[in-house]
């Protein structure tokens, strides 16, 4: 895997070994920014982090901030080496439920320009009931929230849905709050 573009364009990322951890492939990956345009200044949340390999494509691509929330702890050990490789400043790993942290994150009253929701596919159906309820609080006015899932599934948020698009056995659904 390597970082798209950006100031750290073609540096090499490492990704969690096994099985559970699914990194986007780097193509998806450009079709997701390409998606959402420019970033620059915006403060970004990671879900399901995984390598961070979003959350450190936004940095590169100008982000201020970008949270890389994960629980596992051999993925969390792949994104402290790949922050630390990539020396992007603006990078805040936290090792913490996805549901949970959004939860505290709203009663800290922070808000996010743009969220990454990308789990395990298995995993979005039973998650989009408690993510419909907890992204709300946590939208910057004009917030973008881009999932990632099994291209067979069209999730559905609160949110106006800007588009959806299949990339292979991935489908990218991006959101906009505020619409």
């Amino acid at each position: 895997m390597r970082i798209v573009a950006g100031a750290r364009r073609g540096a090499r990322i490492a990704a969690p070994p096994g099985d559970d951890t699914r990194p986007t492939a780097d193509r998806v990956r450009e079709a997701a920014f390409n998606l959402l345009g420019p970033l620059d200044g915006a403060i970004v949340l990671d879900l399901f982090a995984g390598s961070g390999a979003m959350g450190l494509e936004a940095l590169s691509r100008g982000a201020a901030e970008a949270a890389l929330v994960e629980r596992d702890e051999r993925a969390l050990a792949v994104i402290r080496r790949n922050v630390a490789k990539l020396g992007l400043p603006g990078a805040r790993v936290e090792r913490a439920d996805a549901l949970r942290f959004l939860a505290v994150e709203a009663e800290r009253g922070r808000r996010y320009d743009l969220v990454v929701i990308d789990p395990p596919y298995r995993m979005l159906p039973d998650l989009l009931p408690s993510l419909s309820r907890l992204l709300p609080p946590i939208l910057g006015r004009d917030a973008l929230v881009l999932v990632e899932s099994d291209a067979r599934l069209e999730p559905e948020l609160p949110l106006a849905r800007r588009t959806t698009r299949r990339y292979g056995a991935a489908r990218l659904s991006l959101f906009e709050a505020g619409a």
